[in-house]
């Protein structure tokens, strides 16, 4: 009777056992990725996350409802053909207006956006609003956004940004939204421009520790004598710096790129918590970008850091450059300012300020609400001349 009753004892705990594993998933797999940030690492792992994309072929992303247009740019070429023959491919966007290119209710995350916008990409201004909020947490030109932003096609080849040929723009930023993304194109030009498009995004649950994209333009032109040029300044709350795109107009002969960058973050007054050595060695490069080989100036474009574009004017030589803070983000709990110096050399082996042509967008996440943006410049501050 005692052997009996030990048996089924040894029986009632494997039996309790088996129960825990199959609850807790030993007994299969148990399909809990949200399918958000997704990775060659994590690629193989099935989701629930919905596939969506908006387009000028399906203006809402709704399931079922692409290439139903029967009226769009590309009606003519599709005249006999007909419905769903790339009827709808592109938008135009008359001088003045601004276009909707995106209003998604959510939760979820925009994990790739595409466009290849015709015109001045300076006067074409790309906003982005989350959760309903009435000030765009992006603002920016687009050419800026995408690394881009100095009138000329440049290749770029970086993790968060790709310009592929003849302008095809890509963003990789995620940017998760809990209630609503809305993405609006701007064209201040006094000439129409079209725009192809297309915006990526699954719906999917958002994790509460996510914050929301943000991107800041600025420009300055002259840069004040002895003054720091601000990348971004005034974010308040807690978030992660994560990247730094910048155009550099040098308004004197010789090398520019001595200053160093400073992160000065919560409640830094007279000192920044980091300061970098040197421009170009906050761009990961080093010794004035100098071809080993000779002959000046060599660009680059790697996955984390670029100068992918140097334009040698008489008048003004242009240089553009990125740096992605994808494994090192800069976190902040409270404030953030980020300034960038203008230094270049003169006799005697002194350093010389300059008064350079800058223009930056600074990329960020945080928590929102986020702080009011100052003023975006009007089309003549712009341009770039």
């Amino acid at each position: 009777m005692k052997q009996l009753t030990k048996q089924l004892d040894v029986r009632l705990v494997c039996w309790l056992f088996s129960a825990v594993f199959l609850v807790a998933g030993c007994g299969g797999p148990k399909l809990e990725f949200d399918g958000s940030m997704v990775n060659m690492g994590n690629l193989p792992r099935l989701s629930y996350a919905k596939t969506r994309s908006v387009s000028p072929e399906n203006f809402t992303g709704e399931k079922g409802k692409g290439g139903m247009a029967t009226e769009g740019t590309g009606k003519n070429a599709a005249r006999e053909l007909g419905q769903g023959w790339k009827v709808s491919p592109s938008v135009r966007i008359e001088a003045g207006q601004t276009f909707v290119m995106a209003d998604i209710k959510g939760p979820g995350v925009i994990q790739h956006i595409w466009m290849t916008p015709t015109g001045n990409n300076r006067l074409n201004i790309l906003r982005i609003y989350w959760d309903g909020e009435k000030k765009p947490s992006v603002e920016c030109p687009a050419g800026d956004f995408f690394a881009c932003g100095m009138g000329q096609y440049v290749k770029v080849s970086s993790l968060a940004v790709c310009v592929n040929p003849k302008s095809g723009f890509n963003c990789y930023w995620a940017m998760p939204f809990r209630k609503r993304c809305k993405i609006t194109m701007t064209n201040i030009d006094a000439r129409r421009m079209t725009l192809y498009y297309q915006v990526d995004y699954a719906l999917t649950d958002v994790a509460k520790d996510m914050g929301y994209f943000h991107a800041q333009f600025r420009r300055v032109n002259p840069l004040p004598d002895k003054v720091d040029y601000t990348i971004v300044d005034g974010i308040k709350g807690r978030g992660q710096y994560v990247g730094t795109y910048m155009t550099w107009g040098s308004n004197s002969p010789g090398w520019w790129g001595e200053g160093e960058i400073k992160f000065y973050m919560d409640g830094d007054k007279k000192f920044p918590t980091i300061c970098g050595t040197g421009t170009e060695d906050y761009f990961c490069g080093s010794y004035g970008f100098n071809n080993p080989k000779g002959g000046g100036y060599l660009e680059f474009n790697t996955a984390y850091a670029g100068m992918p574009q140097v334009i040698m004017d008489e008048k003004q030589p242009r240089f553009a450059l990125y740096r992605w803070h994808i494994t090192d983000p800069v976190r902040f709990e409270k404030n953030l300012k980020v300034t960038m110096q203008a230094l270049g050399w003169q006799s005697g082996g002194r350093y010389l300020p300059l008064k350079d042509d800058l223009s930056s967008v600074a990329f960020w996440y945080q928590r929102e609400p986020h702080a009011a943006f100052p003023e975006l410049p009007d089309k003549e501050a712009l341009k770039i001349k």
